[in-house]
């Protein structure tokens, strides 16, 4: 039984994983202005690569490192590569002068956010299903609401420290909220044993014997880190360059991106009584389509409105990637680290797909516009995806039957 103080500590851990992804994107006009790094959207783009590559490495191997050194030690180790990376992006300031020393700072700072990000947020899944096995799907959606409530919140500091002049303020302070929770997570047992811990290495060596279903979950999640990221990466830019929004405003369009998608998943964990979780699942996909259409339909002089459209494409994404994580974590009970690693990897591949295929298309002259009206086509091809990933969830009847009548009556005069 995990105490209160492991459980806080999780928690604290995927609201600081939000603040530390969303760094680098809350500050994409920092990096494409011509005072400070002046990158080009293509380089602001292929900054992304080293961190999908770390993070679709790590988070594939985590399972595999979890049950040789436990999950505790992997979790620190992406903590400690978290930090890494915040420091980097702070030092990397120091070079702007030289934008080869800078940009290849950046570019290390990258690989170090993927690894801590592939190796920190499936344990923390791990942890928080182990934590509360009786409640899997709220736990793991307020794990990830908190994740959200972090990845709101960093484009609120970027726009704060840049009105300060001291838009490094952020990464700084992220790299001392990580240090404090390593020195409180190393005096924790943080314990997760999993069936696939107990079975070891045999249960999924070499990735032989892998169930077939896993891969349906794993293209749900590929899907969903492509349009996430369209939002998360590009919405700034959008509301700047396509819509004329100031600095603030377009900081304010991506904070109410991230806030619809942590308010969704919190909301969604309190009502799943009355709308269950499968019936969200299916929905959500097409909410975030019509986002999507909105967007690339809004006029040059409406930036307003622009904020409105990302706040539904939030609400959009919400419930998504933690509800897939766990429903695969509840049907195949075996192997509950690779699902979640294996998910976490296939999200940070889309990821790497919007984050880099942006860029060039951008500067080959396609706007932003277009591309988000061509997303739209790929969420309502994850709502149906949606369908084959919770075929085998149990329907809401099912899982709230109707008392018999005749039962019920006879309860009443006992």
């Amino acid at each position: 039984m995990a105490s209160r103080t492991e459980t806080t500590v999780i928690y604290a851990t995927g609201a600081a994983q939000g603040i530390v992804l969303v760094t680098f994107p809350a500050a994409s006009a920092i990096f494409t202005d011509p005072d400070r790094y002046d990158l080009s959207s293509t380089q602001y783009g292929s900054m992304f690569l080293p961190q999908v590559v770390t993070a679709v490495t790590t988070a594939l191997l985590g399972a595999r490192l979890g049950r040789r050194f436990g999950t505790k030690r992997v979790y620190l180790a992406g903590l400690c590569a978290g930090l890494v990376s915040m420091t980097l992006l702070v030092l990397s300031q120091l070079f702007t002068a030289e934008q080869s020393v800078a940009y290849g700072m950046l570019l290390l700072a990258t690989a170090s956010l993927g690894a801590g990000f592939g190796l920190t947020v499936p344990a923390l899944n791990t942890f928080t299903a182990a934590f509360h096995p009786r409640a899997v799907d709220a736990s793991i959606l307020t794990l990830n609401a908190l994740l959200g409530l972090g990845t709101m919140l960093a484009p609120v500091f970027v726009a704060v420290f840049v009105g300060l002049g001291l838009w490094w303020g952020l990464p700084l302070m992220s790299a001392i909220l990580l240090a404090i929770l390593l020195v409180i997570s190393l005096r924790l047992p943080l314990r997760a044993q999993t069936r696939e811990a107990a079975e070891g290495a045999g249960a999924t060596r070499a990735g032989a014997g892998l169930p077939a279903r896993l891969w349906v979950y794993a293209a749900f999640a590929v899907v969903y880190g492509l349009c996430e990221t369209v939002n998360g990466n590009w919405a700034q830019l959008d509301m700047t360059g396509e819509l004329g929004a100031s600095t603030t405003v377009a900081s304010l369009a991506l904070t109410a991106f991230w806030a619809a998608v942590t308010g969704g998943r919190v909301a969604f964990a309190a009502i799943q009584r009355w709308f269950p979780a499968r019936w969200a699942y299916h929905l959500l996909p097409f909410v975030l389509a019509g986002a999507f259409v909105i967007i690339s339909v809004l006029p040059a002089d409406a930036p307003a409105l622009g904020v409105v459209a990302f706040g539904l494409a939030g609400l959009g994404c919400s419930a998504l990637l933690p509800l897939t994580i766990s429903f695969g974590q509840e049907e195949l009970t075996a192997i509950p680290a690779t699902v979640s690693g294996t998910v976490i990897a296939c999200y940070q591949l889309g990821y790497g797909i919007a984050a880099f295929g942006v860029g060039p298309l951008h500067a080959h002259g396609i706007s932003l516009a277009t591309v988000f009206g061509a997303t739209a086509a790929v969420a309502v091809a994850m709502g149906l995806l949606s369908f084959a990933v919770a075929r085998l969830r149990p329907s809401p009847a099912a899982i709230h039957p109707r008392p018999d009548p005749a039962i019920a009556a006879r309860l009443r005069y006992k």
